[in-house]
C-alpha cells in the first residue's frame, strides 16, 4: 500500500503541476452543489494510496461499478498509467491527483478538491508502514506516519462529510487494520485512532444519507510488505487477496454498516478482540511481534 491519487478521452493534461487546474475546470459549466463542479454526470469516487494494493483494488471496483475516479497517491508515473489503463478498460474518466499525504500542503492539495469538485465516495486508503519500533524510529517518521494514517484521514472526511451532509449523499471507507485492536506499535496506533474517528463520525452522520464505514483488514497479499522488506509468514489461509476485502467493504458500506471485516477468519477474530481482557491482548500482541522480528 502506497502512502499518499482525467480525462484519457478527452486529453486532459495530467501533470503534477496542472493536476488540481485540469480537476477544477473539467465541465465547469455543470455545477453539482454551492459552486462544486462535477468531472461528468457519472458519481465520483476519490482514493487514496491508489497506485497500488487495496487501493488499486478499490479503483478498479468503483470504474467497473460505474465511477468516474480522483487517484490520489505519491507516485505520478503509476498514477498516470493506472488513470489511462482504468479509463480504457471501463469508459470512465480517471484524473491523477500527485499528492503526498506525510504533508500539510499534501493534504491541503487533496482537501481542496474534494471542496471544489463534487466527490460521492471517499476511499481513505494511504498507508505508511515503518519496519523500526516506536522508539527505534526518528521522530520525523513518526510525524509522517501520523500524517498518512490519522491526519490526512481526519481532515479529508471532514471536508467530505460537509459537503456529502449538504449534498444529501455520499459515503466514507477509512481503511484502518484488525491490528487497531492489538499493540503493535506506532502503526497498530495510528490505525485504533484513525478507527475511532471514522466511528465517531458514522455515529455524527447516522440521521443522514452519508455512510461511514471502516474497513479492518487482517493479512493481504500486496506490494506492503515487500515495500517494507518484511517477509509473509503465516499459514496460507490467513492471507485475503484485496479483492476480496474491496468487495466485503464495498458492501457493508453499502448496506450502512459502521465496520466492514472480510472473511470468516478474521470475522472471528475480531469478535473475539472485543470481549478479550486488555491484558491478555497486550502479550499475544507482544508475542507476535517476537514471532515476525525472529521471522525477518
Amino acid at each position: 500500500m502506497d502512502h499518499v491519487t482525467g480525462d484519457a478521452t478527452n486529453g486532459v493534461n495530467r501533470h503534477a503541476d496542472a493536476a488540481n487546474d485540469a480537476a477544477r475546470h473539467a465541465d465547469a459549466s455543470r455545477h453539482a452543489h454551492d459552486g462544486e463542479t462535477e468531472l461528468s454526470e457519472r458519481p465520483c469516487a476519490l482514493v487514496t494510496g491508489a497506485s497500488a494494493g487495496l487501493g488499486r483494488a478499490f479503483a478498479t471496483r468503483l470504474a467497473r461499478d460505474g465511477y468516474d475516479l480522483v487517484l490520489v497517491a505519491r507516485d505520478a508515473v503509476a498514477l498516470e498509467r493506472l488513470a489511462e489503463d482504468l479509463a480504457a478498460a471501463h469508459g470512465c474518466r480517471a484524473l491523477a491527483l500527485p499528492a503526498d499525504l506525510s504533508s500539510s500542503e499534501g493534504i491541503a492539495r487533496v482537501a481542496d478538491f474534494i471542496d471544489t469538485t463534487r466527490v460521492d465516495v471517499l476511499v481513505n486508503n494511504a498507508g505508511y508502514g515503518l519496519r523500526t519500533s516506536l522508539l527505534d524510529t526518528e521522530p520525523e517518521a513518526l510525524a509522517a506516519s501520523d500524517s498518512v494514517m490519522l491526519t490526512a484521514v481526519t481532515r479529508l472526511s471532514w471536508h467530505a462529510a460537509h459537503r456529502m451532509r449538504a449534498r444529501g449523499r455520499g459515503g466514507i471507507l477509512t481503511v484502518s487494520s484488525l491490528a487497531a485492536l492489538g499493540v503493535y506499535g506506532v502503526y497498530s496506533a495510528a490505525k485504533s485512532a484513525a478507527m475511532i474517528v471514522t466511528e465517531a463520525l458514522a455515529a455524527e452522520l447516522a440521521d443522514t444519507p452519508v455512510t461511514v464505514t471502516a474497513v479492518l483488514p487482517g493479512f493481504i497479499r500486496t506490494e506492503f510488505h515487500e515495500r517494507m522488506r518484511v517477509r509473509r509468514t503465516g499459514p496460507r489461509w490467513i492471507w485475503l487477496e484485496p479483492e476480496q476485502v474491496v468487495d466485503a467493504a464495498v458492501r457493508d458500506a453499502r448496506a450502512g454498516r459502521t465496520v466492514s471485516v472480510a472473511g470468516a477468519q478474521y470475522k472471528g477474530a475480531y469478535a473475539l478482540l472485543q470481549v478479550l481482557p486488555r491484558p491478555l491482548v497486550r502479550g499475544a500482541s507482544g508475542g507476535f511481534r517476537w514471532m515476525r522480528k525472529g521471522a525477518g
